[in-house]
């Protein structure tokens, strides 16, 4: 599906309600709405809403599902990956027993701590540590920010230990850490499993291969589904997992929609011919480059992302003194844009910026190259950025003060 502003008609909310028309070149964000959704998920849950269901059916059906694509021994559907951390954390403490499960956040009685690497404590829009804490666990953080070894994650493991959380995001340090066969064997060993949180990546069967107990995936990330995640993995733990419904996971229950969208996208999903898929993005990730390597003050690669492995992106460095702008005025232009284009800044502070071509096609391709070229043309040729030895603002500060002008007055057109 493609990032591509819809037509206007007297049924389009961004017509009727003034909402910004927007274009995501950055990754599958869920502030941007994540990925466009696919039309057999349309389907299906049009097929789906207008009745009801007996929900252990329905779920029942998810895992095996689950189980067929990505070769787990069951799976069961949450309302989102950060509902799955927790409800994965809370399965690992309380197992198949429903008193415990109806005592937590209470963990008097049970093993509760949650063993993860520092540099894994990482905030996506909300924080990992308060994911295992609503819980009533205890994060224990091993190592540190840049570097833990082996033997670090075996002598921190102890007699209250319940699991121990394995974070994979771009957000995390990308070297100097335990990679997660390594982590996975040194658990085993000790009796400890494993839940890795692989919210946005593309394939999860690679990390139920290095030994991932519970694996969590978004849905309505990289395979363009409604808002819901999978917990896959070890059957006595999903069993687990589901019986949080019970429990703590109550609140985070995911309704009809959310699983038949789940049971559609991976069905989907597993009919995809993703060579073909990575190599036509190849294509349009060389020729984006192309056109944005002839432009003052930028250098440009393709980068392969560093988590998955899986697919890349266009890294553009910015060089203020020679591109009219700043890595984050280059971001904030093309935010400025109609319709508003976003790409990932994650990095401004260093002068970087990526782009993910992922869900466009060949012609959104072009505009959003076009669109970046056009402004780094007009600022190359007015001279230096005012603001290329002034400090990047400060992204956390930034989200705050933008959460902190809700709600908007949306009668402004924008």
């Amino acid at each position: 599906m493609l990032d591509r502003p819809t037509q206007n008609s007297t049924n389009d909310p961004f017509e009727r309600y003034g909402l910004r028309r927007l274009i995501n070149a950055s990754g599958t964000e869920t502030t941007k709405g994540a990925s466009p959704v696919c039309a057999e998920v349309v389907e299906a849950v049009s097929a789906m809403i207008p009745n009801s269901v007996e929900m252990i059916e329905l779920q029942s059906v998810a895992s095996a599902t689950i189980a067929r694509a990505f070769g787990s021994e069951a799976g069961v559907v949450a309302n989102c990956s950060a509902a799955g951390i927790s409800i994965a954390i809370a399965a690992t403490m309380t197992g198949l027993d429903l008193f415990k499960t109806e005592q937590l956040p209470d963990t008097r009685g049970m093993k509760n701590e949650i063993i993860i690497q520092r540099g894994h404590n990482i905030t996506y829009g909300g924080h990992i540590t308060q994911n295992i804490t609503i819980t009533g666990a205890k994060p224990v953080e091993i190592g540190a920010a840049t570097e833990c070894g082996a033997y670090q994650l075996a002598g921190a493991i102890g007699p209250n230990t319940a699991a121990a959380l394995y974070v994979v995001s771009h957000h995390t340090v990308q070297s100097g850490l335990i990679d997660l066969e390594a982590f996975c064997k040194v658990c085993h060993e000790k009796g400890i499993p494993v839940i890795v949180d692989g919210a946005a990546e593309p394939d999860p069967r690679i990390f139920l291969k290095a030994g991932g107990d519970l694996v969590i995936s978004s849905m309505q990330k990289a395979f363009a589904g409604l808002t819901a995640a999978t917990i896959a993995g070890r059957l006595d733990l999903v069993r687990a997992c589901y019986l949080q419904d019970k429990g703590l996971g109550r609140p985070m229950k995911v309704g009809k929609e959310g699983i038949i969208a789940t049971i559609a996208a991976l069905e989907r999903w597993e009919h995809l011919d993703h060579a073909d898929i990575l190599e036509t993005r190849q294509k349009r990730l060389e020729r984006a480059k192309a056109k944005l390597d002839t432009l003052p003050g930028l250098t440009v690669q393709i980068e392969v992302d560093a988590t998955s492995k899986l697919f890349s992106r266009i890294l553009i460095h910015v060089d203020a003194s020679r591109a009219g702008v700043t890595a984050m005025e280059l971001s904030q232009a093309l935010w400025n844009e109609r319709p508003s284009i976003f790409i990932r800044n994650l990095m401004a502070d260093i002068g970087l910026l990526q782009v993910d071509y992922r869900r466009a096609d060949d012609a959104m391709t072009d505009h959003i190259t076009d669109a970046i070229a056009r402004i780094v043309t007009a600022a190359a040729a007015k001279g230096p950025s005012r603001s290329a030895n002034m400090a990047a603002p400060n992204l956390a500060d930034g989200a705050l003060a933008g959460m902190l002008r809700f709600p908007l007055k949306m009668d402004d057109g924008r």
